[in-house]
């Protein structure tokens, strides 16, 4: 039988390019899994079922999951994607579509003369080697609009978002002052939303900025934005809405366990900003040794928020999940969503692909759907991978 998933009826093809044939498909609905195939033409998904008929290239997936392309929505590729076409490892991965500048740190905008004190920054955060992206980036940017120029000339085996970067912006507007976390006055608070603005405007997803103290420079200086106000991330706030909207993204004071108190001190903050700016506000999360339940009390509070204020416009989500030794993408899907703001207390929340899994997968583009086939494990390894 065949059947066209974008127009919901039969789809007729004399010849398709490829058929991926008795792969486990696992569409990311909420749907059972089922053995099915998939035809793909013009690097489109046009139908999926069962005896759709003759292709050019057949792909037996039999025994293994065929899966939509995962969004890893917290990477720091923010250098690497100005020079690597493959963005790997995510691309091995199964991830189709990234989002970068995360945590406060990314590459714009930036003055003349600072790109060093910006790699110093991005490699002391997320331990990526400096002289590697003081090789490879050619820094021919200066505002955040012109860095998305710069991206647009590259092409990826991935698609690429990127946010700007409360580090970068702070550094810029107010020099060594925002570089050492001094206090922001209303003048410098106004430049940094005016920049936020600009770059929602061209293009930004979103805004990011960290507030935990295990982020810091080569230096040992925490990165900029650390300490700001309320009047400071309220400001950025404003200026995501006002751009055109998009994710405010942070790492949180406390995240990484040196602080006990301050995780739920920052879902109060992190609420009332979501409600009234209607954006939503992604978090990391991690489970801590010294707190190995703090992360169900931070969820609890979230969702709490969310049915409270939900009407107001807030939207918590749980942006990563961390254990000790494994590390998980969460997704709140739109369902879920839906169940929080009529208060059920049970969700349904999807854990992302482990590392390891490497599979044949498909992911829907613009109405359609655009096709990839990788190396892939048994079913059964990705299965035990993903726990």
């Amino acid at each position: 039988m065949r059947f066209d998933p974008i127009r919901a009826g039969p789809y007729h093809c004399d010849m398709f390019d490829l058929l991926i044939t008795n792969g486990t498909v696992v569409d990311g609905t909420g749907a059972d899994r089922r053995i099915a195939d998939i035809a793909i033409t013009d690097g489109r998904i046009v139908a999926i079922g069962t005896d759709l008929g003759e292709a050019h290239e057949i792909i037996d997936a039999q025994g293994l999951l065929v899966t939509p392309g995962f969004v890893d929505v917290h990477s720091h590729y923010d250098g690497q994607a100005t020079w690597d076409e493959l963005l790997e490892p995510s691309s091995l991965h199964g991830v189709t579509t990234l989002v970068m500048g995360n945590c406060g740190v990314g590459f714009a905008p930036v003055k003349p003369g600072t790109e060093e004190w910006l790699i110093q920054l991005m490699e002391g955060v997320e331990d990526i080697p400096g002289t590697a992206l003081s090789e490879g980036i050619d820094f021919t940017w200066e505002s955040f609009p012109e860095y998305l120029d710069a991206l647009d000339e590259r092409r990826w085996s991935v698609d690429v978002g990127a946010q700007v970067a409360h580090g970068a912006v702070r550094a810029y507007v107010m020099g060594e002052r925002g570089a050492k976390n001094e206090a922001a006055d209303p003048d410098d608070i106004e430049q940094m939303a005016t920049i936020v603005r600009q770059a929602i405007e061209a293009g930004a997803l979103g805004v990011s900025t960290s507030r935990t103290i295990a982020h810091t420079a080569m230096d040992g200086e925490p990165v900029p934005g650390t300490f700001a106000a309320e009047d400071e991330l309220f400001a950025m706030g404003r200026a995501l809405r006002d751009g055109g909207g998009g994710v405010f993204e942070l790492a949180p004071a406390g995240a990484a366990g040196l602080d006990l108190v301050a995780p739920m001190k920052e879902v109060e903050w992190m609420s009332r900003l979501s409600a009234e700016t209607g954006q939503p506000v992604t978090f990391a999360m991690l489970q801590v040794p010294g707190a190995p339940d703090l992360w169900k009390e931070q969820m609890q509070a979230s969702l709490e928020k969310v049915i409270v204020q939900g009407g107001a416009g807030a939207s918590a989500t749980l942006e990563e999940l961390t254990h000790p030794s494994n590390a998980y993408y969460v997704t709140l899907r739109a369902d879920a969503m839906a169940a929080i703001r009529t208060g059920h207390e049970r969700l349904n929340v999807e854990l992302g692909a482990a590392g390891r899994r490497r599979l044949a997968l498909w992911e829907c583009v613009e109405g359609g759907c655009a096709a990839w086939q990788l190396n892939h494990l048994p079913m059964e390894q990705a299965a035990e991978a993903a726990v």
